[in-house]
């Protein structure tokens, strides 16, 4: 079953694989920054060159799976499964463990820089800034890395779609550890997410509706001497557990965003690309208009603070081409801009609002649709 791919000159391959599979080809591929097609295209190569029959895959109950080969290599799989008489299917599986077997997981090296920070962060709301967030969270722990995604919106979306209880008001939260009024160690408000491929890799600092009152309390705060360190400060005795600090940002212009701008920059014992600023945006004007804030914003902090702030991408939300010129013209408008690069086009999908729905991460309800495999493509660019 094929469908023309011209834009890398290959075709489209659908098979049916256990889920297991499945799942272990996409975290390994995540592991060693390897994309799908190319490592399903080396086991494909490999398992023809293979002499013998290889040993046979489990393939009961597969699911639909589906990438894509260079044009003309299905036809020849296709011929190359038969002459050796067995399934289709068979023959995809066999090839995916024969790369899986020659492309072991790498050992995990701890940072000695501490944790790369990635925030989210653009000044409208309802451009997906949580989901992006928490899907590129998601992503990043399936593919090996540990990380603790930070709720840091009094809104606290983030915290109730995820299924967790928001911090009490007048409990320990992030905001009074930014403001010296915590109690206890920050590191006993985290929650192990542990659905999926996540167990012990994946953290969720919950959010609080004490956020509404930060940037005021930070304007007259006399813990910490310059505001904008306030959050990299409350942050700092987690950055050793782990290897990503992932934020969701409110849609602020104020000193809140101002740290987490700041906790973004790029270190001295860093390369620019290593932390920074993702802007999820929508394909109509409005988001356009909230970009061009905080631009500005992040352009006075470096100014002011004599720091550099990478802006790592673009990711267009929500993105249906059958909205017509509207949509169209502006995804070719924020493509044009070039720097910072748009890093994905997330399609407008149902599985996004019933993983909300289902109170579940995005990967674990639903780890192959489209939406799922453009978090990996984000997880996969930051990662560098």
């Amino acid at each position: 079953m094929t469908a023309p791919y011209s834009p890398d000159e290959r075709e489209k391959v659908v098979a049916k694989l256990p889920a297991s599979l499945r799942q272990e080809l996409k975290v390994r591929a995540a592991q060693l920054g390897v994309d799908i097609k190319d490592a399903v295209t080396e086991g494909v190569h490999a398992w023809r060159d293979a002499d013998g029959p290889r040993p046979s895959v489990n393939t009961s109950g597969g699911n639909s799976f589906a990438t894509y080969l260079p044009t003309g290599l299905y036809a020849e799989f296709k011929n190359d499964c038969k002459e050796r008489d067995i399934p289709f299917n068979q023959g995809i599986a066999q090839s995916i463990r024969l790369w899986l077997d020659s492309n072991l997981s790498p050992r995990r090296v701890p940072r000695t820089t501490g944790a790369r920070r990635l925030i989210f962060g653009n000044q409208k709301g309802g451009v997906g800034k949580t989901a992006t967030s928490a899907g590129v969270a998601e992503a990043l722990a399936e593919g090996g890395e540990r990380v603790l995604l930070v709720d840091f919106d009094p809104q606290c979306h983030l915290t109730k779609q995820l299924g967790y209880e928001m911090l009490g008001i007048d409990n320990p939260s992030l905001a009074k550890h930014m403001l010296g009024e915590g109690n206890g160690a920050l590191r006993d408000l985290l929650v192990p997410i542990e659905e999926g491929s996540f167990g012990g890799r994946l953290f969720l600092l919950p959010g609080c509706k004490d956020a509404f009152l930060l940037d005021a309390k930070l304007a007259t705060s006399r813990h910490v001497r310059i505001k904008e360190t306030a959050l990299e400060k409350a942050l700092e005795p987690l950055e050793s557990e782990f290897d990503f600090i992932v934020i969701d940002c409110p849609p602020s212009l104020g000193y809140s965003m101002d740290t987490a701008l700041y906790y973004a920059r790029t270190r001295d014992s860093e390369e620019p690309s290593e932390s920074g600023v993702v802007i999820p945006v929508l394909a109509e004007d409005s988001s356009a208009d909230a970009y061009d804030m905080l631009f500005d914003q992040i352009e006075d902090l470096t100014a002011d603070l004599d720091v550099g702030i990478t802006k790592l991408g673009f990711v267009v939300n929500m993105y249906d081409s059958r909205k017509g010129y509207i949509a169209t013209s502006s995804l070719d408008s924020w493509k044009t801009i070039g720097d910072p690069p748009v890093l994905a086009v997330v399609p407008e999908r149902k599985e996004q609002r019933e993983a909300n729905r289902l109170k579940a991460p995005l990967l674990t309800s639903a780890p192959d649709c489209e939406q799922s495999e453009a978090m990996r493509t984000i997880a996969l660019a930051v990662k560098g």
